[in-house]
């Protein structure tokens, strides 16, 4: 089965996100706005018991932390992605350091860590250009305490429910 781990924002942000990714993203039916931590990665069902004792064990490390979105931004010429920025903070580089450490889950993350929210994807050339040109115009400013992080199970229908919520900080 497919799992990943994220970081729901709060219901206002999502809000934000969901009226620009139900035009630009395909998979806004699939899964609500989120921050990754951890990409798809498979496991059966006896590991995944094993991986969640391992992130409730990472989620003991961190404290509950500020989330600052404070602009739109494009991974192009990587690939036509637009998202929103979110600032790098010592929580977030940790939990994403930690959830591919050998220990947990034991490799290596497919690009550099780049916080952020999606807000368009899989758009061709032209579409990015025009997009982003409206988008990156955008006044975004938005701050947030995050104090839990998801592991998600993806469904056969390709959409993506919690599986388990890690509350951050010492229980």
């Amino acid at each position: 089965m497919n799992y990943g781990v994220v970081i729901f924002p709060s219901k206002k942000l999502q809000d934000l996100t969901n009226s620009y990714r139900k035009r630009y993203d395909p998979h806004y039916a699939l899964i609500p706005p989120h921050l990754t931590l951890k990409n798809v990665f498979s496991a059966d069902d006896d590991q995944i018991k094993d991986i969640a004792d391992k992130l409730r064990n990472v989620a003991k490390n961190y404290d509950p932390f500020n989330l600052k979105v404070y602009k739109v931004s494009s991974f192009q010429p990587v690939n036509n992605v637009i998202y929103f920025k979110v600032e790098p903070t010592p929580e977030l580089e940790g939990l994403h350091h930690d959830m591919h450490k050998r220990d947990v889950l034991d490799d290596e993350p497919e690009y550099a860590f780049v916080p952020h929210i999606t807000i368009a994807q899989k758009l061709s050339n032209d579409e990015h250009s025009d997009i982003y040109g409206s988008l990156s115009m955008l006044g975004v400013n938005h701050e947030e305490t995050v104090d839990r992080f998801h592991l998600l199970y993806q469904l056969e229908n390709g959409s993506w429910t919690v599986y388990e919520t890690f509350r951050l900080g010492k229980e």
